[in-house]
């Protein structure tokens, strides 16, 4: 008798850029409330590795986790309720040994799915690489990430998420006009991300559901009194997937009601669900 066909499932994917995992690991339950995700990756972790609130995370059902984190800055987390395996061409990015990146196998029936998490520099106040370092660090970063995609040849069942720190699109802001001179939204960044997506020939999946003549945010600056009030928002989350999973994408969340929790991040979870 011939072994049974492996049936796809479903997989919920979640990405957010929590903004300090220790502070606002009590999140994660409404996180995991709403989104139930299989696999949430984060940004932002702001902790070494020996501090993660590992007990929380596996109080959620997330038993595989893979961390990358430093003291009070940057870092990224991928938890799973699936096997993982950490992708063996981690790299040190711009030579600054900041945590910025993490690539890891998720264990499925159909076979492996990689899934890069992402966290992007925010470049800074002045779009300007003269002036700037922080901004010639992003463009630097997001160079040095399109070389090696390059290098790897289009993407092939794989799924990269993450604060990427750029809004593309004209309705990725609330306003191009005001906004193309601000960074994230100037022309030499969204060139730069246009360069990475061919690069791995990746697909922009928020934007397979949410036409691009449409408004879609998934950040709102503190500094707003009344964020929901000024919807001042840009998309600087994203996710991708490889050109062969385009065709398997289910559904999507911007769990935007996550911006008026108690002591949140800017950001909000987005989930992707799709079949695999």
């Amino acid at each position: 008798m011939s072994a049974p066909a492996l049936v796809a499932a479903p997989l919920r994917v979640a990405t957010w850029n929590i903004n300090s995992v220790r502070l606002r690991a009590p999140l994660l339950r409404a996180l995991v409330d709403e989104l139930n995700p299989d696999v949430l990756c984060l940004q932002e972790t702001k902790t070494p590795d020996e501090h993660f609130p590992h007990e929380a995370a596996e109080a959620l059902g997330f038993t595989h986790r893979i961390i990358t984190g430093m003291k009070g800055y940057n870092g990224v987390a991928v938890l799973s309720r699936l096997p993982l395996t950490r992708l063996p061409d981690g790299r040190d990015w711009c030579g600054k040994g900041d945590c910025r990146h993490l690539g890891v196998a998720v264990d499925l029936p159909g076979g492996p799915l990689e899934v890069h998490n992402f966290y992007v520099p925010a470049g800074g106040d002045v779009p300007d690489p003269a002036v700037n370092p922080k901004f010639a660090h992003k463009l630097d970063f997001v160079a040095e990430v399109t070389a090696w995609t390059a290098a790897r040849g289009p993407a092939h069942r794989s799924v990269l998420v993450g604060d990427l720190n750029i809004a593309p699109l004209e309705h990725d802001v609330w306003s191009h006009r005001q906004m193309v001179g601000v960074v994230s939204h100037t022309p030499v960044e969204v060139e730069a991300m246009a360069g990475w997506q061919r690069a791995g020939n990746w697909y922009d999946a928020l934007r397979h559901f949410v036409p691009e003549d449409q408004k879609l945010y998934t950040w709102w600056s503190y500094r707003a009194k009344d964020w929901r009030a000024s919807d001042r928002g840009r998309r600087l989350d994203h996710i991708w997937v490889s050109q062969d999973l385009a065709g398997a994408l289910q559904r999507h969340a911007v769990l935007k009601d996550a911006r008026d929790w108690a002591q949140t991040s800017d950001h909000v979870p987005v989930m992707l669900e799709i079949t695999v």
